[in-house]
């Protein structure tokens, strides 16, 4: 059976090369993938509407093809060969025939190069040109014509791999949830600016592997790297021809290959070898991932891969006109998890990554879209429930972007147990509060709080919800408190792209500044958003750069920025490092040396008999308990939270021995005179953090029930001090709780 190309056309080859044939044999269906066993190579793909695979051979930098087979076997919808001359190196690529029936669904043209899905190195560069797409651009049928040019000379191409790696003592750190703190970072634009980076590893994996840039990543006191996407991923045309190029890298086209711009040398374990060494320093690695979308976008994108393999199986098409498809990405296609081997492949890709590579865990890019299914957004749905049961993927951290663009997309707080979810209330709660905006005291508790609105329920904990104020989508943490309004002219859109709710404030000037007075506003203010989030229950989300002080120069959507713009200038740190990233610094470890900052158990504000406590007091400036009235007043800007050590950490009524902290938080202008509280078994208060004074070297000591002057726009943390007695009491316990552990 010849594929149906359109009518009135006669089918010519796509290369008029002559092609020896390789001695070939029919291989076995699985794995799929081009697999190296040690005496040959066995190819395996899926396609379910295919007539005919072609396995395409090349020079092994990509640029003539020697060889085109014929896949012998089909099995279970898998085309399958082996050949026992190939080995690890060998340079491959696909051709696949069968239909060319856009208004059914189908997109085959076996003139078009395809990638593997399950390739695990790609070689050469993409080249744009209208070879690329199955149908001829110039044509009034527009994707309903059909285009016979070869595609070759201008496609990336497949490399097989041996995948052995010498691991030695690595191993995965394995941070508890409750003391996870993640630093969201891109691997070229940390390091392309590192003057202790050799230029030749500047921005790869390898200068994220050297020790001055790990030890800037583990002195701050973080235990997690999470990594923008890494699989390999290609800069849209419309951005090559305006010089620009898709450098966040959320467009990916192959799901178990790193991106190739991210090795120093191509082909050898630079990945590997950076997770090791992460690993070495205690610090994990989590990855950002993309399995909602790929690079082929909708009917008039490329043909590149999947399209070209089985576009009816691997992508979501209307119902009624397969022609075109389902866009609840905003990317102009949407991948198909409702069909079993595509959720195969995503699931075989995320276990390749923890297993095989090693990493810690991941965060999912649109992750509404892998609950969706005909009925729509279904936490118990085919992906969930894959990954749930799955003995390797349920045992590493998952993080959602709970939402997407499609119909019912926001779904914050309603991924199952075991995920992590980005919280956007947080963030712009947090922003408006700190911005002076009125009514927001009743809802910035209850972020501070770990959200438990949000997802106290099915036993899910505080560490559910990531926090942040700002991320590598939006305005760094600088930008936030300099601009007032977005400023994306470089992206060549008008200024048109990227959102325009921000939640930011200039304080009086839009950008830079020399006014000494708006400076050191905007730094009290970056403090102010750091201490809030540290200081926060639930998992937090620092941006890397935004403790030097990064800039973007007010773009908030830098996608295609690969320059200065989004590359981390180090500039800011000399010997001692900067002053907001010792303050930094000094935040992480006051969060991790108080276990009251990080309990597994959402603040709930009630009283326990049992314990004559509450884990959480919200106190008004006078030092009494926050009533209707006060949590009702929209200008009231100043509270305190009481958090007493004595609540239970976890279990029913088990008395904790932490130290009693209080959070003062004052977002008025103006300076605010607060009581501090007497409390059972202390008789003063310890300052531990004012944001209006960066660096004090000799804390205060306040009496209880003195009053204290919060300046205006701060925050500050104290901690009680025990008064003799239960200082004693404390010791006591703590002994005793040692001689339990250790079985005394």
């Amino acid at each position: 059976m010849q594929p149906q190309e359109p009518s009135g056309r006669k089918r010519v080859s796509s290369s008029t090369r002559p092609v020896r044939r390789s001695r070939v044999q029919e291989g076995v269906p699985h794995p799929l993938g081009s697999t190296w066993d040690g005496l040959g190579v066995n190819f395996a793909l899926f396609s379910a509407h295919a007539t005919k695979v072609e396995l395409c051979l090349f020079d092994p930098k990509g640029r003539r093809e020697l060889e085109r087979i014929e896949m012998p076997e089909y099995t279970d919808e898998v085309w399958h060969a082996y050949l026992p001359d190939a080995r690890p190196g060998t340079v491959y690529g696909y051709r696949v025939h069968g239909p060319y029936e856009p208004a059914a669904g189908h997109r085959f043209n076996p003139h078009k190069l395809l990638l593997d899905p399950y390739a695990k190195a790609l070689v050469g560069s993409l080249r744009w040109n209208d070879a690329l797409f199955g149908y001829r651009i110039d044509s009034r049928k527009e994707d309903l014509s059909f285009d016979r040019r070869d595609s070759a000379p201008a496609m990336l191409k497949c490399r097989v791999i041996d995948p052995a790696f010498t691991w030695g003592k690595d191993r995965a750190p394995r941070i508890p949830w409750e003391h996870t703190i993640l630093y969201e970072t891109h691997v070229r634009g940390h390091t392309m600016r590192h003057p202790l980076v050799p230029p030749a590893n500047r921005g790869t994996f390898a200068g994220l592997a050297q020790n001055e840039v790990i030890s800037h990543i583990k002195g701050l006191g973080v235990t997690a790297v999470e990594l923008m996407p890494v699989h390999a991923f290609i800069d849209d045309r419309h951005l090559i021809e305006q010089g620009l190029r898709n450098y966040w890298g959320y467009n990916t086209i192959a799901f178990f290959a790193p991106d190739p711009r991210y090795l120093s040398i191509p082909f050898i374990n630079e990945f590997k070898e950076m997770v090791a060494r992460l690993h070495d320093a205690g610090l994990e690695v989590i990855l950002d991932v993309v399995y909602n979308h790929t690079a082929e976008g909708n009917e008039r994108g490329p043909t590149l891969s999947f399209k070209g393999i089985d576009n009816a199986s691997y992508y979501r098409l209307l119902p009624d006109e397969p022609r075109y498809y389902i866009n609840d990405t905003g990317t102009g296609n949407t991948f198909n998890l409702s069909q079993p081997r595509v959720l195969q492949l995503v699931l075989d890709s995320l276990r390749y990554w923890a297993r095989e590579m090693r990493v810690d865990g991941f965060r999912f890019d649109l992750a509404a879209i892998l609950g969706r299914e005909a009925h729509g957004f279904d936490p118990s749905g085919g992906f969930f429930d894959a990954v749930r049961q799955d003995p390797v993927l349920s045992e590493v951290k998952l993080i959602a972007e709970p939402w997407d663009i499609g119909p019912g997309g926001y779904q914050v707080g309603n991924f199952p147990p075991g995920w992590a979810e980005w919280n956007d209330r947080y963030r712009d709660t947090m922003r408006a509060f700190w911005r002076g905006d009125e009514g927001q005291l009743p809802e910035m508790t209850t972020r501070l709080s770990a959200s438990g609105d949000l997802y106290a329920r099915r036993g899910r904990r505080p560490w559910v919800s990531v926090n942040f104020v700002t991320a590598h989508d939006g305005f760094t943490l600088d930008d936030l408190v300099s601009y007032n309004e977005k400023h994306n002219e470089a992206n060549g859109e008008d200024n048109r792209d990227g959102h325009s709710h921000n939640l930011s404030w200039n304080h009086g000037v839009e950008g830079p500044t020399s006014d000494p007075e708006i400076v050191a506003l905007r730094e009290r203010q970056k403090r102010n958003l750091l201490a809030t989030l540290l200081l926060s229950l639930g998992t937090p989300m620092l941006l890397a750069g935004d403790e030097l002080g990064r800039s973007q120069g007010g773009n908030n959507n830098p996608y295609c920025q690969d320059n200065e713009t989004t590359w981390i200038d180090w500039s800011a740190v000399d010997e001692d490092g900067s002053v907001l990233a010792e303050f930094v610094r000094e935040l992480i470890s006051i969060r991790q040396s108080y276990p009251v900052l990080h309990r597994n158990r959402f603040l709930t504000g009630a009283y326990d008999p049992e314990l004559d406590v509450k884990d959480v007091t919200w106190l008004t400036p006078a030092a009494t308990e926050m009533g209707p009235e006060e949590w009702d007043d929209a200008h009231a800007r100043c509270i305190g939270a009481l958090l007493d050590g004595h609540a239970q950490p976890s279990g029913i009524h088990k008395a904790g021995a932490d130290a009693t902290l209080l959070l003062i938080i004052n977002a008025h202008h103006d300076a605010v005179p607060f009581r501090l509280p007497e409390v059972s078994g202390g008789s003063s208060w310890l300052g531990l953090i004012d944001t209006a004074v960066p660096r004090r070297s000799d804390p205060p000591t306040v009496q209880s029930g003195a009053e204290y002057e919060v300046a205006g726009r701060s925050l500050l943390l104290f901690a009680l001090k025990p008064d003799r007695h239960t200082r004693q009491t404390l010791m006591a316990l703590a002994e005793m709780m040692q001689r339990e552990t250790h079985g005394g």
